[in-house]
């Protein structure tokens, strides 16, 4: 992981997807996304991973269509 990574927290992330934090936690407890563990022992997930899959989730949209 490079020092200037953007992470986010489960709440950040379960806003994006419109989801309980605890629905995020479980994603990342089956793998469905990648975590990095803070000093402290709390999970964060990588910026860039997480816009990856929001743009997969969304699918094409109505210009995508014509």
């Amino acid at each position: 992981m490079s020092n200037h990574e953007e992470l986010m927290t489960p709440g950040e992330v379960a806003k994006l997807f419109a989801v309980d934090p605890k629905t995020v936690s479980r994603w990342a407890n089956s793998g469905k996304i990648t975590t990095v563990k803070t000093l402290g022992g709390h999970r964060r997930f990588r910026a860039a991973e997480i816009r990856a899959m929001l743009a997969a989730s969304q699918g094409p949209g109505l210009d995508d269509m014509r």
